[in-house]
């Protein structure tokens, strides 16, 4: 995972948006869910296309990672995890379980866009 010094995560959603990754994914109940559908996902319904890792400019402990995602059903779209002191275990342990074998091996937004 690359740490990202000169982009905003806005700025990589809005380009993977324009590449049709327009859905919204939301935790709740150790799930993902989709904002629009109200689809459940488990860890390996999940595979992991890119991962960015940000950190505040002003203040270090604003971190996140910001995930772009297919889903076992061939949704498209982002979710961003906060990460550090006040990070939600539960959505960490989420991302953690997802198998190693649903990341992708570029999953650099240099080498995907």
């Amino acid at each position: 995972m690359k740490r990202e010094d000169s982009k905003h995560e806005i700025d990589y959603i809005k380009k993977y948006t324009e590449q049709g990754y327009t859905g919204t994914y939301l935790f709740e109940d150790n799930h993902l869910i989709d904002a629009e559908t109200k689809e459940v996902y488990q860890p390996e319904d999940i595979f992991i296309v890119a991962h960015h890792r940000y950190e505040g400019m002003s203040d270090p402990d604003d971190m996140s990672i910001l995930y772009v995602i297919e889903t076992k059903d061939n949704r498209k779209g982002t979710h961003l995890l906060g990460y550090g002191p006040t990070a939600d275990l539960e959505e960490a342990e989420f991302f953690k379980d997802i198998p190693k074998a649903n990341y992708s091996k570029n999953s650099d937004i240099n080498e995907v866009i």
